[in-house]
Protein backbone atom coordinates (compact mmCIF):
# COMPACT_ATOMS: atom_id res chain seq x y z
CA UNK A 1 0.00 0.00 0.00
CA UNK A 2 0.74 3.60 -0.44
CA UNK A 3 1.03 6.46 1.84
CA UNK A 4 0.59 9.89 0.22
CA UNK A 5 2.47 12.13 1.49
CA UNK A 6 1.56 15.74 3.00
CA UNK A 7 3.54 18.40 1.51
CA UNK A 8 4.28 21.08 4.17
CA UNK A 9 4.93 24.12 2.21
CA UNK A 10 2.04 25.13 -0.35
CA UNK A 11 3.32 25.01 -3.86
CA UNK A 12 2.40 27.37 -6.70
CA UNK A 13 -0.36 26.73 -9.44
CA UNK A 14 1.24 26.28 -12.60
CA UNK A 15 1.50 28.97 -14.86
CA UNK A 16 1.92 31.41 -11.91
CA UNK A 17 4.58 33.84 -11.74
CA UNK A 18 6.48 34.10 -8.08
CA UNK A 19 5.16 36.82 -5.89
CA UNK A 20 6.05 40.53 -6.51
CA UNK A 21 8.92 41.74 -3.60
CA UNK A 22 8.73 45.17 -1.61
CA UNK A 23 11.81 45.78 -4.08
CA UNK A 24 10.10 45.28 -6.89
CA UNK A 25 6.38 47.18 -6.44
CA UNK A 26 9.06 50.37 -5.00
CA UNK A 27 10.72 49.87 -8.36
CA UNK A 28 7.37 49.42 -10.93
CA UNK A 29 5.66 52.47 -8.52
CA UNK A 30 8.99 55.01 -9.09
CA UNK A 31 8.50 53.68 -12.91
CA UNK A 32 4.95 55.18 -13.09
CA UNK A 33 5.56 58.19 -11.31
CA UNK A 34 8.50 58.98 -13.73
CA UNK A 35 6.16 57.98 -16.60
CA UNK A 36 3.69 60.78 -15.01
CA UNK A 37 5.99 63.63 -14.72
CA UNK A 38 7.55 63.19 -17.80
CA UNK A 39 4.05 64.06 -19.00
CA UNK A 40 3.47 66.97 -16.86
CA UNK A 41 7.02 68.38 -15.85
CA UNK A 42 9.22 70.31 -18.31
CA UNK A 43 12.47 70.39 -16.92
CA UNK A 44 13.84 73.45 -18.76
CA UNK A 45 11.15 75.51 -16.67
CA UNK A 46 11.81 73.68 -13.45
CA UNK A 47 13.63 75.95 -11.17
CA UNK A 48 15.01 73.02 -9.03
CA UNK A 49 16.41 71.27 -11.66
CA UNK A 50 20.23 71.13 -11.90
CA UNK A 51 22.90 69.62 -13.67
CA UNK A 52 26.35 69.34 -11.82
CA UNK A 53 29.38 69.15 -12.61
CA UNK A 54 29.87 65.26 -12.45
CA UNK A 55 26.76 64.86 -14.74
CA UNK A 56 24.48 63.94 -11.85
CA UNK A 57 21.44 65.92 -11.57
CA UNK A 58 20.25 67.82 -7.92
CA UNK A 59 17.09 69.27 -6.56
CA UNK A 60 18.02 71.96 -5.28
CA UNK A 61 14.71 72.16 -3.17
CA UNK A 62 15.41 68.66 -1.50
CA UNK A 63 18.83 68.92 -1.71
CA UNK A 64 18.78 65.40 -3.54
CA UNK A 65 21.30 63.68 -5.80
CA UNK A 66 19.75 61.88 -8.69
CA UNK A 67 21.24 59.44 -11.33
CA UNK A 68 19.39 60.50 -14.27
CA UNK A 69 16.89 62.69 -15.31
CA UNK A 70 13.82 59.82 -14.57
CA UNK A 71 15.16 59.49 -11.01
CA UNK A 72 14.48 63.50 -10.37
CA UNK A 73 11.28 63.11 -12.50
CA UNK A 74 9.79 59.93 -10.17
CA UNK A 75 11.26 62.51 -6.72
CA UNK A 76 9.46 65.61 -7.98
CA UNK A 77 6.62 63.37 -7.66
CA UNK A 78 7.36 62.24 -4.02
CA UNK A 79 6.10 63.32 -0.71
CA UNK A 80 9.40 65.01 0.45
CA UNK A 81 9.40 67.15 -2.52
CA UNK A 82 5.64 68.03 -2.73
CA UNK A 83 5.93 68.81 0.95
CA UNK A 84 8.99 71.49 0.61
CA UNK A 85 7.11 72.86 -2.45
CA UNK A 86 4.10 73.60 -0.22
CA UNK A 87 6.63 74.85 2.59
CA UNK A 88 8.69 77.37 -0.25
CA UNK A 89 5.35 78.61 -1.32
CA UNK A 90 3.98 79.35 2.39
CA UNK A 91 6.86 81.08 2.41
CA UNK A 92 7.27 83.46 -0.50
CA UNK A 93 3.53 84.06 -0.07
CA UNK A 94 4.17 85.75 3.63
CA UNK A 95 7.23 87.16 2.66
CA UNK A 96 5.33 88.82 -0.34
CA UNK A 97 4.73 92.72 0.41
CA UNK A 98 0.54 93.54 0.60
CA UNK A 99 0.19 95.01 -2.68
CA UNK A 100 -2.03 98.56 -2.56
CA UNK A 101 -5.27 98.98 -3.24
CA UNK A 102 -5.38 99.96 -7.42
CA UNK A 103 -6.05 103.70 -7.11
CA UNK A 104 -9.68 104.85 -8.49
CA UNK A 105 -9.56 107.04 -11.06
CA UNK A 106 -10.85 110.56 -9.63
CA UNK A 107 -13.95 112.25 -11.38
CA UNK A 108 -13.24 115.60 -12.17
CA UNK A 109 -16.51 118.08 -11.18
CA UNK A 110 -18.09 119.12 -14.81
CA UNK A 111 -16.62 123.10 -15.40
CA UNK A 112 -19.80 124.99 -15.94
CA UNK A 113 -19.93 128.57 -16.15
CA UNK A 114 -22.97 129.98 -14.39
CA UNK A 115 -25.22 132.40 -15.66
CA UNK A 116 -26.89 133.15 -12.26
CA UNK A 117 -30.07 132.42 -10.33
CA UNK A 118 -33.11 131.00 -11.59
CA UNK A 119 -36.60 133.14 -11.12
CA UNK A 120 -38.85 131.40 -8.99
CA UNK A 121 -42.39 131.78 -7.57
CA UNK A 122 -43.24 130.19 -4.69
CA UNK A 123 -46.87 129.58 -3.41
CA UNK A 124 -48.32 128.43 0.24
CA UNK A 125 -51.84 127.54 0.72
CA UNK A 126 -54.07 124.86 3.19
CA UNK A 127 -55.82 122.45 1.60
CA UNK A 128 -59.34 122.87 2.54
CA UNK A 129 -60.05 119.24 3.03
CA UNK A 130 -57.22 117.44 5.32
CA UNK A 131 -56.54 121.14 6.46
CA UNK A 132 -52.88 120.17 5.41
CA UNK A 133 -50.21 123.01 4.48
CA UNK A 134 -49.47 123.04 1.04
CA UNK A 135 -46.63 124.26 -1.04
CA UNK A 136 -46.52 125.01 -4.91
CA UNK A 137 -42.88 125.66 -6.36
CA UNK A 138 -42.29 127.39 -9.70
CA UNK A 139 -39.16 127.44 -11.38
CA UNK A 140 -38.24 128.95 -14.26
CA UNK A 141 -34.92 127.83 -16.43
CA UNK A 142 -35.38 129.73 -19.81
CA UNK A 143 -31.66 129.01 -21.05
CA UNK A 144 -31.53 125.04 -19.46
CA UNK A 145 -28.81 122.72 -21.49
CA UNK A 146 -30.47 121.31 -24.31
CA UNK A 147 -31.46 117.49 -23.24
CA UNK A 148 -31.29 118.23 -19.68
CA UNK A 149 -34.25 118.76 -16.78
CA UNK A 150 -33.67 120.22 -13.49
CA UNK A 151 -33.52 117.97 -10.37
CA UNK A 152 -34.35 118.36 -6.90
CA UNK A 153 -33.52 116.79 -3.81
CA UNK A 154 -34.04 117.05 0.17
CA UNK A 155 -30.84 118.18 2.44
CA UNK A 156 -30.87 117.89 6.21
CA UNK A 157 -30.06 121.10 7.97
CA UNK A 158 -27.02 119.68 9.48
CA UNK A 159 -25.56 118.71 5.56
CA UNK A 160 -25.95 122.69 4.99
CA UNK A 161 -22.68 124.93 5.70
CA UNK A 162 -24.35 128.39 5.48
CA UNK A 163 -25.64 129.06 8.93
CA UNK A 164 -26.08 127.15 12.09
CA UNK A 165 -28.32 123.96 11.69
CA UNK A 166 -31.64 123.90 13.33
CA UNK A 167 -33.25 120.79 13.37
CA UNK A 168 -36.86 122.04 13.06
CA UNK A 169 -36.20 122.89 9.09
CA UNK A 170 -34.53 121.25 6.34
CA UNK A 171 -33.85 122.33 2.93
CA UNK A 172 -35.25 121.45 -1.19
CA UNK A 173 -32.95 122.25 -3.48
CA UNK A 174 -33.51 122.80 -7.13
CA UNK A 175 -30.65 122.27 -9.58
CA UNK A 176 -30.35 122.54 -13.66
CA UNK A 177 -27.32 123.75 -15.48
CA UNK A 178 -25.92 126.15 -16.35
CA UNK A 179 -28.02 127.97 -13.24
CA UNK A 180 -26.70 128.22 -10.19
CA UNK A 181 -28.42 125.71 -7.39
CA UNK A 182 -31.01 127.11 -5.10
CA UNK A 183 -32.37 126.06 -2.03
CA UNK A 184 -35.42 126.93 -0.04
CA UNK A 185 -36.05 126.80 4.00
CA UNK A 186 -38.83 124.90 4.89
CA UNK A 187 -40.31 123.04 8.15
CA UNK A 188 -38.59 120.02 8.89
CA UNK A 189 -42.10 117.84 8.87
CA UNK A 190 -42.75 114.71 7.40
CA UNK A 191 -44.11 114.76 3.54
CA UNK A 192 -47.16 113.26 2.19
CA UNK A 193 -46.35 111.19 -1.17
CA UNK A 194 -49.64 110.09 -1.65
CA UNK A 195 -51.01 110.44 -5.03
CA UNK A 196 -51.90 113.97 -5.90
CA UNK A 197 -50.00 114.97 -2.62
CA UNK A 198 -46.56 115.14 -3.94
CA UNK A 199 -46.14 116.34 -7.83
CA UNK A 200 -43.18 117.94 -9.95
CA UNK A 201 -43.77 118.23 -13.69
CA UNK A 202 -41.40 119.80 -16.49
CA UNK A 203 -42.95 121.61 -19.13
CA UNK A 204 -40.15 121.46 -22.06
CA UNK A 205 -41.56 124.00 -24.13
CA UNK A 206 -42.34 126.94 -21.89
CA UNK A 207 -38.62 125.69 -20.08
CA UNK A 208 -40.80 125.99 -16.15
CA UNK A 209 -40.46 122.95 -13.34
CA UNK A 210 -42.72 122.58 -10.83
CA UNK A 211 -43.38 120.96 -7.92
CA UNK A 212 -45.95 121.14 -5.08
CA UNK A 213 -45.64 119.34 -1.70
CA UNK A 214 -48.06 118.96 1.10
CA UNK A 215 -46.86 118.39 4.90
CA UNK A 216 -48.26 115.38 6.88
CA UNK A 217 -50.65 116.93 10.10
CA UNK A 218 -48.90 115.63 13.33
CA UNK A 219 -51.93 115.32 15.19
CA UNK A 220 -54.39 114.66 12.24
CA UNK A 221 -57.45 112.68 13.51
CA UNK A 222 -58.01 109.15 12.76
CA UNK A 223 -60.32 108.66 9.41
CA UNK A 224 -63.44 106.99 11.01
CA UNK A 225 -65.42 105.17 8.17
CA UNK A 226 -68.91 106.02 7.13
CA UNK A 227 -71.56 104.58 8.40
CA UNK A 228 -73.09 101.94 6.08
CA UNK A 229 -76.36 102.65 3.90
CA UNK A 230 -79.63 102.01 5.77
CA UNK A 231 -81.46 99.03 5.05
Amino acid sequence: FFRPLCLSKKMSKTGMGAPQTATDANVDRRERLRKLAMETIDLNNDPYFMRNHLGSYECKLCLTLHNNEGNYLAHTQGKRHRMNLARRQAKEKAEQPAQPAPARKKVQPRQTVKIGRPGYQVTKSRDPVKGQRTLHFTIHYPEIEEGLQPRHRFMSAYEQKKEAPDKAYQFLLFAAEPYETISFKVPNQEIDKEPGRFMTSWDDEKQIFTLQLSFKNKNAPALVPAPPPPA
